[in-house]
């Protein structure tokens, strides 16, 4: 069995799916890199969560995230051949989105994360998957990821977090936490 380390990677460059390395601090790294970190994040809503219909949801974007990262860190003349998502996957996720809102109501004010350990999860991954939106936008605004589906999806994906937040916090009978605080009459 070969070991785990290449040791390619201690000059401080990263090799991408073609030919080429760039420093681990090149804004594409840093865009791969708020990519896997979303995956991850939206693992650790996965293990926690007691919904086989939310599990089922991440496992799927995940699996998403990961042809994404592939796209991301190909080069130029290899990009095609990684290329996995289009906008029939944006419109899946805003399907997803829909079906959730229809079930659970959507407050029109800012919500507090952690209600129940699967919401927070939930809200983490949002705010990753928010970095890696900026992160992936920056690499589009310098013409090095030409996708057209990656934004979208990434701005649909946070969207949806959003709402499996709120439907786990309903699946738990928990209520959901305002950001303000009202008085009991409904005053803020």
């Amino acid at each position: 069995m070969s070991p785990l380390y290449t040791r390619t990677g201690d000059d401080g460059t990263t090799g991408l799916l073609g030919e080429g390395r760039l420093p681990k601090y090149h804004p594409r790294m840093e865009a791969l890199g708020a990519l896997d970190e979303a995956s991850a994040a939206l693992g650790l809503a996965r293990s926690i969560s007691q919904s086989a219909q939310i599990k089922s949801i991440l496992v799927e974007v995940q699996r998403d995230l990961y042809g994404m990262m592939a796209e991301a860190a190909a080069t130029p003349e290899n990009v095609a051949r990684f290329r996995t998502l289009d906008l029939a996957r944006v419109r899946w996720l805003e399907s997803q989105t829909d079906a959730i809102t229809a079930r659970v109501p959507v407050p029109a004010e800012f919500i507090l994360p952690g209600d129940t350990p699967v919401g927070a999860a939930l809200s983490l991954a949002r705010t990753v998957i928010r970095r890696a939106e900026r992160r992936v936008a920056e690499l589009i605004d310098k013409g090095e990821v030409t996708s057209a589906v990656m934004l979208p999806y990434l701005n649909r994906l946070s969207s949806l977090c959003f709402v499996l937040e709120l439907e786990a916090n309903h699946e738990a009978e928990k209520e959901t936490s305002f950001a303000r605080k009202t008085n009991p009459e409904g005053q803020s």
